[in-house]
């Protein structure tokens, strides 16, 4: 199944970058520092997409008063190391480029806060392709009801589809399509009638994204591409492909 979408909104960590372990031994780092147990690879890695607060009440002994000092360990260390550990993965900025030649509006979902998305972003040269960045509330101490709290993925990719000026309907075509790794992408898409292409280069479990509902699995950047089947130019819409 292709889809010719008119805007595109991609997940960040595990979907365009690869922390290649500047989340999980940062996380590891807070821990440590607070002198917490340090969970398993497999457990930091399940970590990487879902909102830091809650994976570290879930997936971690930390109490939920230890918790804000946990994320400002964390951040301080991911921002001085933690970034230029992580790599662009592989087809994914050419992939960017074609698109946004094409003339298709990209934006960025990402429960990472939305100022260190940007930053992200810019560290590879990325942002250039967005016309919007979306993400969670730069504080993280901000509480259900704040103005300004998105809870999840869902409002996040909300926030996305608003700065590109993009309606999500239930009928027809879609108003864009969300690209991402973990189950939350497909999840929030769904909630805002957009369809879901999974990316298996991430860090979903096998089976995750087709469970939650995505609408392919892709496994390279060209089959992404693919997928996403690039809309027709005035001249072949005109006058047929040449």
């Amino acid at each position: 199944m292709t889809i010719a979408a008119p805007a595109v909104l991609f997940d960040l960590d595990g979907t365009l970058v690869d922390p290649a372990g500047g989340i999980t031994s940062g996380v590891a780092h807070a821990l440590r520092a607070l002198g917490l147990a340090v969970p398993s690879d497999a457990v930091l890695e399940s970590m990487i997409g879902p909102k830091l607060s809650d994976s570290l009440a879930v997936m971690t002994e930390a109490a939920d008063h230890q918790i804000p000092e946990l994320i400002a360990i964390y951040r301080r260390w991911y921002a001085e190391k933690g970034i230029a550990m992580s790599r662009v993965y592989p087809g994914v900025a050419e992939l960017l480029a074609t698109l946004k030649a094409a003339g298709v509006p990209l934006g960025v979902a990402t429960q990472k806060p939305q100022g260190l998305a940007r930053t992200v972003l810019e560290h590879h040269g990325l942002h250039v392709h967005f016309t919007a960045i979306a993400g969670s509330s730069d504080d993280e101490t901000l509480m259900p009801g704040d103005p300004g709290y998105r809870s999840g993925k869902t409002e996040i990719i909300a926030s996305a589809l608003s700065a590109l000026g993009v309606e999500p309907n239930g009928e027809g075509a879609p108003a864009a399509v969300m690209v991402g790794d973990r189950h939350q992408d497909v999840r929030g898409a769904t909630a805002n009638n957009l369809p879901c292409i999974g990316v298996d280069w991430g860090f979903a479990a096998p089976g995750e994204l087709g469970a939650a509902g995505a609408i392919a699995v892709v496994g390279t950047a060209a089959e992404l591409l693919a997928q996403l089947s690039l809309p027709a130019t005035p001249k072949e819409s005109a006058h047929g492909a040449l």
